[in-house]
């Protein structure tokens, strides 16, 4: 992490959401969101925050090396959004403690204000990580 990481970080990100960013296509196995309405998933707008706080941090790590992974999510979702409206994110780096970065998150599309919240991401060292990772995926075929 660099020392240029520091709370107060504001930032924006716009993103125009495609149908295959819509309720269907969260699992299109399942016949219960099949029959949902053509709006933003909440799982895709949970993604889209997670993708617009790596942005703003990006340049103030050590990146690749250094990537973060989202903890905790507190997220409304009030307003449907169809697709092709344009969504903006606008988010501020509220706190740092050691290696665990709090965000206070919103969205809106243009008409309404879809989302406000909290995200926690915690800093990782990506090799350490996938090591892990790989380690408890071993795990699992062995028990197979």
């Amino acid at each position: 992490m660099k020392s240029t990481l520091q709370s107060g970080l504001y930032y924006e990100f716009k993103f125009t959401v495609p149908e295959n960013k819509t309720v269907p296509y969260l699992y299109p196995e399942s016949e219960e969101f099949q029959a949902m309405p053509k709006v933003f998933g909440t799982g895709f707008m949970v993604g889209l925050f997670e993708w617009a706080c790596i942005k703003a941090i990006n340049p103030h790590l050590d990146w690749p090396n250094e990537q973060t992974v989202g903890t905790d999510v507190k997220l409304s979702h009030i307003a449907a959004t169809p697709p092709g409206l344009t969504v903006t994110v606008k988010l501020r780096l509220e706190k740092i403690e050691g290696k665990r970065l709090f965000f206070h998150v919103e969205a809106h599309d243009g008409v309404d204000q879809i989302s406000e919240g909290t995200h926690e991401r915690f800093i990782i060292d990506a090799a350490k990580f996938n090591e892990r990772v790989n380690r408890k995926s071993a795990i699992v075929s062995i028990t197979e």
